[in-house]
């Protein structure tokens, strides 16, 4: 026989081994977590201790309720499961198939659909070597439902329903379980395995490939941005963003000396331009772990950031997790434990430029180790941003099954891995005192946002094709709890100095850009530029891309993005206002047309226009070639284009896009200044 109690502010339900568990976790949330180890393990992965709550339990005949303010948890006394709003309405319901089942949800009046030989149980444990298991957990599908947040996927679904998605990170792809659906629930996987997400027609399953127990959190909202303001009260909201940070960001594939560094940022300031970091990108070291610069061709970094600080200028250097098995550092940190392991063949994670294993950033004395070293080598030349690449990390095969971490097999715990690369490099700036912290990290997971992680969206083509999923990308990422968030400025690879289409792509990109969170160019630009040496002290060395300043692509395309800098400027303390929201709120700073305007149908349709805050309705060009398009404006608010027109909010527009600008729309009202800035005033 099952059992079913109520325990403290808690509903328990035991069957065999199975335990289940839900309890209150922060206002309008709950916990849910079984098992079929002996105990509950409290993972702390992403949530923070929440705060007490006033939870109301009730028992029926056969099952037991919890409230917690917005949302109640039914549990019957088979164990089914099914959450509903402070209306009475159903959120979520899992799905059972069993001769034996009856329905708890919506559908209670319709028994015949859980009434089934199938034997499907909505949480299904199955044991594997080891003592773990693979966990399958199974919900309802609603067929009005949509569904956004997830993180980063390159793909051009906004929507997710439908879409079955990888819980796994890999470069450009960054698995941040936390979803948002429009029936008024979030519910974040709390769980970092390796797995899968299937969001169907005929059913919502969530996998694990290795694991201890199911632990996921929902919550209610009667808006999106209640449910995503109640998500940052749960994981942590991101800190401040340095007022520099919302300033122009300049990098390439790559500098390769101090001189070629400081040309360019004197350049930008003789030319008058704004910039406010400049990228150090890899290999500037003399090998993978040594986390240093090579003097040979950096011989006073301490004097070069001073100058670029005397500019206004912040210096930004790559750090990689890659230890090459010839640098001073390896033969130290394998005697230690703190380099990633592989469970079969030889331990080289990654063989690009070297034979190179990931420091362990799951392992707190890997952290301390890595730290000290970027903090003696970087930080103590003044050096305060750092940009953690290859921070999946990337494996040479993703064969997760094959390595392991200092928590355990990368199977079960390999998503947290960009969470604690990144936390590492925060705790070690707050330790030297520093309370504003921005790193660059190409990857993310639930959390990740306390951290000070700035994420982008990897190493992508330059193509519209991509340029389609990074919009997306950038909105699924916002809706996940990652409101920092940037893309290279046309694409990393594959863009041609030379050939006007990439122009054509570049100024799209780049007008974009002026409208997210971060406006940061980069790229692998061709042709690219062999080195000088080849070899240095039996070390490979790495090619480097042409040119990519502003000034790199002719006249007319620097007048064009010349432009498009004095418009971020103009709007930079707009900016700065909506990164405050982002750390006070957990408000994202792109978002969906629906964070703002969920009653309105056409306003969860739209899916390649967003809202930066709540005063611009940005539509960029997505198309080559695309000299119009078609608009649409929420109802009830006036919207200006940057000509001054003025439009009534609650209909469809075709407006002009020529090359020179995107359609951009000011809501009535507003203080932003969106009309193309005037140069000899700005």
């Amino acid at each position: 026989m099952s059992e079913l109690r109520a325990e403290s502010q808690r509903i328990i339900w035991t069957f065999d081994r199975q335990t289940l568990v839900i309890e209150p976790w922060g206002a309008h949330s709950l916990r849910v977590r079984a098992t079929c180890q002996p105990e509950l393990i409290d993972h702390d992965w992403a949530l923070l201790s929440p705060a007490a709550c006033e939870v109301e339990i009730q028992r029926e005949h056969e099952s037991l309720s919890l409230r917690n303010g917005n949302i109640t948890a039914t549990l019957n006394i088979r164990g089914q499961l099914a959450f509903y709003n402070q209306h009475g309405e159903l959120l979520l319901e899992e799905f059972w198939r069993q001769r034996s089942t009856v329905g708890i949800g919506a559908s209670e009046k319709s028994q015949d659909k859980y009434i089934s030989a199938l034997k499907l149980d909505a949480r299904a444990f199955r044991p594997i070597p080891g003592g773990k298991y693979q966990l399958s957990v199974r919900f309802e599908a609603r067929a009005e439902e949509k569904i956004y947040g997830m993180g980063q996927y390159q793909q051009d679904c906004l929507d997710l329903k439908g879409c079955t998605l990888e819980l796994a990170q890999r470069n450009s792809q960054a698995s941040v379980p936390f979803m948002v659906s429009n029936l008024g629930y979030g519910l974040l996987w709390h769980n970092p395995a390796i797995g899968e997400v299937t969001f169907g027609k005929n059913g919502t399953r969530w996998q694990a490939e290795v694991t201890d127990q199911m632990d996921y959190w929902i919550t209610a909202g009667d808006t999106p941005a209640e449910i995503v303001r109640q998500y940052g009260r749960a994981t942590g909201t991101a800190p401040m963003m340095p007022s520099f940070a919302t300033g122009f960001w300049q990098c390439k594939l790559r500098y390769r000396t101090q001189q070629e560094v400081l040309e360019v940022a004197r350049e930008y300031r003789r030319l008058q331009l704004p910039l406010s970091v400049i990228v150090i990108d890899f290999f500037h070291w003399p090998n993978q772990g040594t986390w240093c610069f090579d003097a040979r061709d950096w011989p006073d970094p301490r004097a070069m950031v001073q100058e670029l600080k005397e500019m206004g200028i912040e210096t930004m250097v790559s750090v990689w997790p890659t230890v090459d098995s010839r640098s001073d550092n390896y033969r130290l940190m394998k005697s230690k434990g703190l380099l990633v392991n592989s469970e079969r063949g030889v331990s080289v994670n990654l063989d690009f430029m070297g034979n190179t294993t990931f420091f362990d950033a799951t392992h707190p004395a890997a952290r301390e180790f890595v730290w000290q070293e970027v903090k003696r080598n970087y930080y103590d030349h003044g050096i305060r941003t750092f940009w953690l690449d290859e921070a999946e990390p990337e494996y040479r095969a993703y064969d997760f099954d094959n390595y392991r971490y200092h928590l355990g097999p990368v199977q079960e715990v390999g998503n947290i891995y960009p969470q604690l690369f990144a936390r590492g490099f925060y705790e070690g700036l707050q330790q030297q005192g520093e309370s504003e912290i921005v790193n660059l990290v190409r990857c993310a997971w639930a959390g990740s946002q306390r951290y000070g992680v700035l994420a982008w969206s990897g190493d992508v083509h330059s193509s519209f094709h991509a340029l389609r999923n990074q919009f997306t990308a950038g909105l699924n990422m916002a809706m996940a709890g990652i409101p920092w968030w940037t893309t290279d400025i046309g694409g990393f690879q594959g863009g041609n100095t030379h050939d006007p289409a990439f122009h054509e792509l570049l100024i799209r990109w780049f007008q974009w850009a002026v409208f997210c969170p971060v406006m940061r160019l980069h790229g692998y630009r061709e042709p690219q530029i062999a080195p000088e040496e080849t070899w240095r002290d039996g070390i490979a060395q790495c090619n480097s891309g042409s040119p990519n300043e502003v000034w790199s692509y002719g006249e007319e395309n620097y007048a064009l993005m010349k432009s498009c800098l004095l418009q971020r400027e103009q709007i930079r303390p707009y900016i700065d206002g909506l990164m405050r929201e982002a750390h006070e709120l957990g408000d994202p700073v792109m978002r969906p047309l629906f964070y703002h305007y969920p009653q309105q149908p056409e306003s969860w349709q739209v899916e390649d226009q967003y809202l930066l805050g709540r005063d611009l309705l940005v539509a960029p060009v997505l198309h080559a070639g695309q000299r119009e398009r078609e608009v649409w404006l929420p109802a009830g608010e006036q919207w200006i284009a940057r000509n001054g027109e003025c439009y009534q909010g609650g209909q469809r527009i075709s407006v002009a896009a020529p090359l020179s600008e995107i359609p951009v729309f000011m809501r009535e009202g507003s203080q932003v200044n969106i009309r193309a800035p005037d140069e000899k005033t700005s």
